[in-house]
This record gives structure tokens, sequence and C-alpha cells, in this order.
């Protein structure tokens, strides 16, 4: 897997921006078959940043209805990746 497959795109939430002001951990949404070695060395690889620990969580998809049709929304991967202490943090939810 390339570094893009890897990591789709940082989330930009209110816990999210949060969590990046107070613990200095990132929010991606990554790849379901990626594991933590790999979130780790594609988050230091495009950010220039030395990571610390990596957590991941699988989010179910939730249920959706349009009039009487209804399905489910894909499972999608989350992981919350903490920098080392002393590490600028990446400023990619400027708005």
């Amino acid at each position: 897997m390339n570094l893009h497959s890897v990591v789709f795109r940082p989330i930009v939430t209110e816990k999210g921006v949060g969590k990046k002001e107070t613990e200095s951990t990132l929010c991606f949404e990554v790849a379901p078959e990626a594991n933590k070695v790999q979130i780790k060395a594609a988050v230091e690889k495009l950010f220039k940043v030395k990571v610390s620990a990596v957590r991941t969580v699988i989010n179910e998809g939730k249920l959706r209805r349009r009039g009487r049709f209804s399905g489910y929304r894909s499972d999608w991967k989350k992981a919350y990746v903490k920098l080392k202490a002393g590490e600028k943090m990446p400023e990619y939810a400027e708005i």
C-alpha cells in the first residue's frame, strides 16, 4: 500500500480539533485494512513528524432511509495518531 491509500483524509470536527490542540493528537480516516504500523509510517512520511502512538476504531455504517427505501452506509476506520513531545503540529485545519 502506498501512503495515500493508507491515509485518506484528516477528520476536522470539534472533537478532532480539540484533541489536536490539547493532546497533540491527529485524527484521520484510514483504509479499513491498514494496520497501526502502516498508519504510523504513512503519517511520519506525509507530515514529516515523529509518532509516539496510534489508536484505531472501526465505525459501523448507519442505517439511512430515503422514503420507503433503506440501506446502510459503509463501515470506515478512524485513527488517532499521537505525536511525540516537541513535534510541530501540521496545519491542515486552517479556515
